[in-house]
């Protein structure tokens, strides 16, 4: 036996070196700027935005919400040349809609040593109308790799509730972002820095008599500054929610106006608002916990069940196999009523008939209202009610919490889809009030796969594969095989192409359990050099590329749930094989014992078994972890790829 080999994978530390390249942070544009044609941090960059600059602020006599922008970018390789290209949209309202004024642009190109500037014509700037705003594009002249390009505008607008927000962050890496505001008191904000990236500079102070109105009114100014420096590009990856949980940027929501006179004007609300607001709502609380909207609805046999766990997933069950989801998430025009008759429905109509049936039979449940995956982290500093597009239930049986949904017919008792796994929502207890409810689902995902080989013949070995995925691994094959058996068992042929199916058993289609399983009788055909057999011994492969490719990450590896995945290779040698060659083990840990690669080798009377287990013990590791998750990956796929079993024929 080989030893095994024990590595224990450490962060790494990001040191930042001083460069030898040296761009001018601010809009003056010189031959060093021209002259540079890379940016060490990050090889792989399109451009680099070298000076960002924003200012807003209160015009004193209209009144207007006035944004100055500034930037300049150093195009570094052909994909960069369409910054040359900018837009700006300006928002329409009602009675209202931005506008904007004195654009500006500049392309400098370094030619025969001599920087060579041409200027934006107003010929290049062009206006699109629609519904909900004006499209305001302008093309910067001349722009090609090498260059180095600077424009400049200025927006007004009456829409204050949102001020201006800025984005720190983009697509290319940014040296250094600035944005100033100027607030003045009568207005009154949340302020959200979203992101992981920290702020180089946050500078607050007071400007005295800053606004002023006729008969003497007067309000001072926040005057604040804030910096970034050196922000890496937003790349997507997977294993991640929507880009925009992520990208570091300011906003803001109004939250009160204090007019001159002393009068106020409340525009956010607290939650102790909201809930009130929301137990009178006709299309959510007072479809809440209402015995008559479901009367006579659920089966004498079901209500008759004493097990409390038993009925509660009797009457899940009911819902699921009788009331279709329509794929919508609407939570206006909700109608409990309307989905008992029609049998078809939004989420938030299923989920309340759920509530009301289990609540009609005396379960504790809590509506939970959550934003999904693809829209974003919901705002805990102030309600935003937009922010939440789905509803889930918890219900308390036996002390013991469940989160319901009962959209999807493939779940289990207890499970959420992966759309919903989101980190928290906020549970409406119409009672003692709401609050914040983290969305923690404790069970490992798992998939495993038993491989036995039998004695080898003349054309080759004849193999069992039996597999079992559990959970999330299982949804999509739950659901596959409910839509249609045959053709899931026909795309394996196409999921394992390193062995011929002979025979292929759902041992469990997972309707009644939180299990898919499956049994594969096949022959495999290993590569024969002359009286030797070289065997990759991983028929399937959980990881066929490393998906974790930048230099560097900002945000959370998100995988949603904590997951498990095994493979256990057993070969019968027999009397006419044996070992010639076996690889090395192995046995990675990463940072914090948050995860696991084991590899094992056992050569046991006459039979060869390796045991392959890969295990995530967090839903979502923070960016600190992506180097060490990198290179944790890479082990396993190379290990996947690349590991050979060398027999022989006796």
């Amino acid at each position: 036996m080989t030893k095994t080999t024990t590595t224990i994978i450490a962060f790494a530390l990001t040191t930042f070196v001083c460069l030898a390249q040296k761009y001018n942070i601010d809009m003056q544009v010189t031959k060093s700027d021209l002259e540079l044609t890379s940016y060490a941090k990050d090889s792989t960059a399109n451009a680099l935005i070298i000076y960002d600059y924003g200012n807003s602020y209160i015009d004193k006599e209209t009144f207007w919400l006035t944004c100055q922008v500034k930037q300049k970018i150093k195009i570094l390789r052909k994909e960069g040349v369409d910054l040359g290209v900018v837009e700006i949209k300006l928002y329409k309202g009602k009675s209202s809609k931005e506008r904007i004024k004195d654009i500006r642009g500049t392309t400098y190109n370094l030619e025969n040593n001599e920087i060579i500037r041409t200027q934006l014509k107003q010929s290049a700037i062009f206006e699109e109308e629609n519904e909900n705003y004006t499209l305001v594009k302008f093309v910067l002249p001349n722009v090609k790799v090498g260059s180095v390009i600077t424009f400049s505008y200025e927006t007004r607008s009456r829409f204050i509730a949102k001020y201006q927000p800025w984005y720190f962050q983009s697509s290319n890496p940014v040296l250094y972002s600035e944005y100033n505001t100027s607030i003045p008191a009568i207005y009154n904000y949340h302020v959200k820095l979203v992101g992981s990236i920290p702020l180089s500079v946050n500078d607050i102070k007071l400007q005295r008599n800053c606004l002023e109105v006729g008969s003497g009114g007067s309000a001072d100014c926040t005057i604040s500054k804030y910096v970034m420096k050196d922000i890496p590009a937003y790349k997507p990856e997977g294993y991640t929610t929507t880009d925009y949980n992520y990208i570091s940027r300011i906003e803001y929501e109004l939250n009160e106006i204090v007019y001159f006179d002393g009068r106020k004007d409340k525009i956010s609300k607290t939650w102790k608002d909201v809930d009130k607001e929301l137990k009178s709502d006709a299309d959510f609380g007072r479809q809440v916990s209402r015995k008559s909207l479901v009367k006579k609805v659920l089966p004498n046999d079901i209500s008759s069940i004493s097990d409390k766990l038993k009925k509660a997933k009797a009457i899940y069950q009911f819902v699921l196999d009788h009331y279709k989801w329509n794929e919508k998430y609407d939570r206006y025009d909700v109608s409990v009523k309307n989905l008992v008759k029609e049998k078809i429905g939004s989420a938030f109509e299923i989920n309340l008939l759920l509530e009301n049936l289990l609540t009609s039979e005396g379960y504790k449940v809590y509506p939970l209202m959550i934003s999904t995956r693809g829209k974003g982290l919901a705002t805990k500093i102030y309600p935003v009610l937009t922010d939440f597009n789905y509803l889930i239930l918890k219900v308390i049986i036996d002390e013991k919490d469940y989160f319901l949904d009962a959209t999807e017919p493939y779940l289990s008792f207890g499970e959420l889809p992966f759309r919903c796994l989101n980190q928290y929502g906020r549970l409406m207890d119409f009672e003692d009030g709401s609050y914040w409810e983290d969305i923690v689902v404790e069970d490992y995902s798992t998939i495993s796969h038993r491989i036995h080989l039998n004695s080898f013949t003349s054309n080759g070995f004849n193999g069992l594969l039996g597999s079992k995925f559990s959970r999330y691994h299982a949804h999509d094959l739950k659901n596959a095989y409910k839509q249609n058996p045959f053709t899931l068992k026909e795309s394996r042929v196409n999921d394992y192409k390193s062995i011929n199916i002979n025979k292929h058993d759902i041992v469990d289609s997972g309707m009644d359990s939180a299990n898919f399983q499956e049994k594969i009788e096949f022959t495999l055909e290993p590569e024969l050099i002359a009286d030797k057999i070289y065997l990759n011994p991983f028929i399937i492969k959980f990881f066929e590329v490393n998906p974790f490719k930048l230099q560097e990450r900002t945000y959370p590896i998100d995988f949603g749930y904590k997951d498990s995945y095994t493979y256990t290779l057993s070969i019968d040698l027999g009397d006419n094989l044996k070992v010639l060659e076996l690889p090395k083990p192995a046995n990675i840990i990463l940072p914090n014992q948050t995860g696991s690669f084991v590899f094992n080798i056992d050569l046991t009377d006459d039979i060869l078994t390796l045991f392959f287990k890969v295990k995530f013990d967090k839903a979502i590791y923070g960016p600190e972890y992506y180097d060490a998750l990198k290179l944790f990956m890479n082990n396993v796929v190379k290990t996947q790829n690349n590991t050979m079993v060398v027999l022989q024929k006796v």
